[in-house]
């Protein structure tokens, strides 16, 4: 990956639904040459997926929060049948094991307490294998990126 395939997925980072021709134009290569470099981008797995990222308040889901979560049972087969259990609630957006005194850490959007209050009854409440969970609900964002830097 050079300089060039740097500028490429900066541009398209922050704009996916950027032409060809304007991401050629901007990084100065002829349209041909910016879509081949594009599309083996792609094919080797540099750009995973391209998605639309909502505004949370317009989709309704105003309220995160993040779930640390502690684990009675340890191991790859008891973190991997709570992650697969975790990442089945829509309400959770992105779900990780981590090393350290909490197991899993969850991060759920919502659009109230009520949601909440039944999604930590599904995952937790019922869950045998969760020993203890802590629900922070984020009052402000400083940061929101999912741009990966280059």
């Amino acid at each position: 990956m050079d300089r060039i395939d740097r500028k490429l997925l900066e541009l398209l980072q922050r704009d996916a639904s950027r032409t060809n021709a304007d991401l050629a134009e901007k990084i100065g290569l002829a349209p041909s040459s910016c879509l081949r470099r594009v599309r083996r981008l792609r094919k080797t797995g540099v750009i995973d997926r391209i998605v639309a990222i909502l505004n949370p308040a317009k989709a309704g889901r105003t309220l995160k929060a993040v779930v640390t979560v502690e684990l009675k049972l340890h191991g790859e087969q008891h973190m991997r049948r709570f992650l697969d259990f975790a990442t089945r609630e829509n309400a959770v957006s992105q779900a990780y094991a981590v090393t350290g005194q909490t197991d899993v850490i969850l991060i759920l959007r919502l659009r109230d307490t009520e949601e909440l209050n039944a999604v930590c009854e599904r995952l937790f409440e019922d869950q045998s294998n969760v020993t203890r969970f802590y629900t922070m609900l984020v009052r402000r964002t400083a940061k929101d990126d999912t741009a990966i830097s280059m």
